[in-house]
């Protein structure tokens, strides 16, 4: 027990790093850090090779050593970036290392996790650089056991085989598959910033106005114990109920919003909501301004959070995006470098929160201002040079101007995309400055910002018309798969229009809090007794908290609308995941039954198993058409040019 004791505090640093990084990715950062501490916490067990022993020298609260603690947790030392050789061969350590690991990855770790305890603070990992940002969003789009092998690989510096290992006695099912999606993840530093340590966070009171001064002292030397070694042999117990928090006294002083000048966007590389200037004839009415900021300072009834949301106030002075009267009503619409906040004055407002962080051009292209019935009115970003609205289902009609006099816009058709018959988009057009004739599509969700809408084109099959030798290829599946796979883009063409049009309604998620809607047409397939032609889809939502889900479809001749094939959450269809297979059953107008397949680009062989049949066979147009005389239960199958098998999603 002694030995595992001095392994947990040696190494406790390096454990929590491995529990932050594992943790869904779906949680604030507050409770992210609290579950990172207190799965490192909970990996000594009363009992540790038979025999039982407390910690001691220290109480249940965690009041020794904490200073000597903290200091050593605000900066890795070169003793400890070359501990994980000598870690690894200690088999005292691999076993506290496989414990963190399989709390971190219980699918939804339960609230007795959050053993420290804090009151009046919020934890946060600091902000880092841009090459930080986009490691973070990378892994939010991976799975737990793909998370906990980017850290096995990168913290603990294991390879492939071994990290795979370690997973499989954390009880992963497919740990091979695993280590092979983080290796998907860009290449940059490892994960050692203070942006990914739990250990060197930063702190800020919840409640500041309301305690003044009398317990600052206190709150100090409460959230040192944090990362003490008392507080990692001894602390224990739930948490502690959770306060209504409120914003320090520089958040809600009208005084200290940040602005954005009017041209700033135009100045710099940044271009999202923190180019943004502040806009509205009420930018000066410091009673507005004051009631949002009060609003957003203490959270009540009448504020509400989009899933995935965190509803604290801010840490600091927000960014002024926009007051003022739209329609009558007072409007304020704040922006804290992560979330969109939209206060609506009077006694039926109240303040809505959303997810803005990592946006661009695009997704920072506008923000819904106010919505009356099915009509809502937008805030334009300041980059728009032109604003017009589109039914989705009519890609054959040209689009409608849409006013936006100081990017305010004259009230739109709202609703998502599930109707398929009247759903309205934006088309916004982008200003020269920013990039020439660049137009994209934004969907409202019901939410505050809305969904931007991308297209995928089949693979591209024109260079094997150039040549006799590529025209002869046409029929390998190889060359064909050696193609590199084709890049989401601004669905406003009108292939991307059409594809739509017609398979648009079957968005996997069409919920407030969706960042992007992406359409990937992976296959078309002649249909038999030349009945036309099957478009073969699979549309991706992925959310602003990183998670996503897909949805594969068939859109056939016959049809009103498409069809749905299967699908799920995860990270299907997405970069991550460029490979799918789907099928379904038609009934071609003769009356034939058919069972048709199709995969993507790198299939090259199609097998169906029916009751008492089967259907195995090259594809080079990676479909399949199977007359039977009655439908049944099949199983469809898929194989990959690299010998990989992968089944259709359910």
């Amino acid at each position: 027990m002694a030995q595992a004791e001095a392994a947990l505090v040696r190494h406790y640093r390096r454990l929590v790093r491995l529990a932050y990084l594992a943790l869904p990715a779906d949680r604030d950062r507050h409770s992210r850090v609290l579950a990172a501490h207190a799965a490192a916490q909970r990996a000594l067990p009363f009992r540790w090779s038979g025999h039982t022993s407390r910690s001691t020298g220290t109480d249940r609260t965690g009041t020794t050593d904490r200073t000597a603690h903290t200091d050593r947790a605000d900066k890795a030392t070169p003793a400890d970036r070359a501990e994980p050789a000598a870690a690894e061969a200690d088999p005292v350590y691999a076993a506290l290392r496989l414990r963190v690991l399989r709390t971190a990855l219980r699918p939804r770790p339960s609230a007795r996790l959050f053993a420290p305890r804090v009151w009046g603070l919020r934890l946060f990992t600091p902000h880092g650089g841009e090459e930080d940002a986009e490691l973070d969003h990378a892994l939010s789009a991976l799975d737990a056991p793909a998370r906990a092998a980017f850290a096995l690989r990168t913290v603990e510096g294991l390879d492939a085989e071994r990290a795979a290992e370690v997973l499989r006695q954390a009880g992963v099912a497919r740990p091979g598959e695993a280590v092979a999606a983080a290796a998907g993840v860009p290449s940059g530093p490892a994960p050692e910033p203070p942006a990914f340590d739990p250990c060197a966070v930063r702190v800020q009171p919840t409640d500041l106005l309301r305690r003044r001064r009398t317990l600052t002292a206190a709150l100090t030397v409460g959230v040192l114990g944090l990362t003490t070694t008392a507080a990692v042999l001894g602390g224990s117990g739930a948490a502690a109920p959770a306060r209504p928090a409120a914003a320090p006294s520089g958040a809600v002083d009208p005084a200290r919003l940040v602005r954005v000048a009017p041209d700033a966007w135009q100045h710099t590389a940044r271009v999202d909501f923190t180019a943004w200037p502040a806009r509205g004839d009420r930018r000066e009415d410091t009673a507005l301004l004051g009631r949002a900021l009060a609003s957003w300072a203490r959270p009540g009834p009448q504020t509400h959070a989009e899933p995935g949301t965190d509803g604290a106030p801010p840490v600091e002075a927000p960014r002024l995006l926009f007051a003022g009267t739209v329609d009558g009503t007072g409007v304020v619409v704040l922006y804290d470098g992560r979330r969109i906040a939209r206060f609506t004055d009077g006694r039926d407002g109240g303040l809505d929160l959303a997810r803005a962080d990592d946006s661009d051009v695009t997704t920072a292209g506008a923000v819904a201002l106010l919505r009356q019935g099915t009509a809502v009115r937008y805030l334009l970003a300041p980059w728009v040079d032109s604003a017009e609205t589109r039914r989705i289902d009519q890609p054959d009609t040209p689009a409608r101007p849409l006013d936006h006099p100081d990017g305010v816009t004259a009230p739109a058709p709202g609703g998502g995309l599930a109707d398929c018959q009247g759903a309205t988009v934006l088309q916004l057009r982008s200003s020269p400055v920013i990039a020439e004739k660049h137009a994209f599509l934004l969907a409202d969700l019901g939410g505050l910002v809305p969904a931007h809408l991308t297209y995928t084109p089949p693979p591209d099959r024109s260079q094997s018309d150039r040549t006799p030798s590529a025209q002869s290829s046409q029929s390998s599946p190889s060359a064909q798969s050696a193609q590199p796979a084709r890049e989401p883009r601004e669905a406003t063409g009108q292939e991307a229009l059409l594809a739509w049009a017609r398979a648009g309604c079957a968005v996997p998620d069409g919920k407030p809090g969706v960042k992007q809607l992406n359409l990937w047409a992976f296959a078309l397939q002649p249909l038999p007794q030349n009945a036309g032609s099957a478009s073969w889809v699979c549309l991706r939502a992925d959310r602003w908290t990183g998670e996503g889900s897909a949805a594969t479809a068939v859109v056939l001749p016959t049809a009103r609308g498409p069809q749905r094939t299967g699908g799920g959450p995860g990270r299907g269809c997405s970069r991550f995941e460029q490979d799918t297979v789907a099928w379904t059953w038609w009934r071609s107008p003769q009356g034939s039954e058919y069972l048709l397949a199709a995969g993507s680009r790198r299939v090259t062989r199609l097998t169906v198993k029916g009751p008492d049949w089967s259907a195995d066979r090259p594809s080079p147009d990676r479909t399949l058409a199977v007359e039977r005389p009655a439908r049944a239960a099949v199983q469809v199958e898929a194989l990959l040019d690299n010998g990989a098998r992968i089944a259709p999603p359910h």
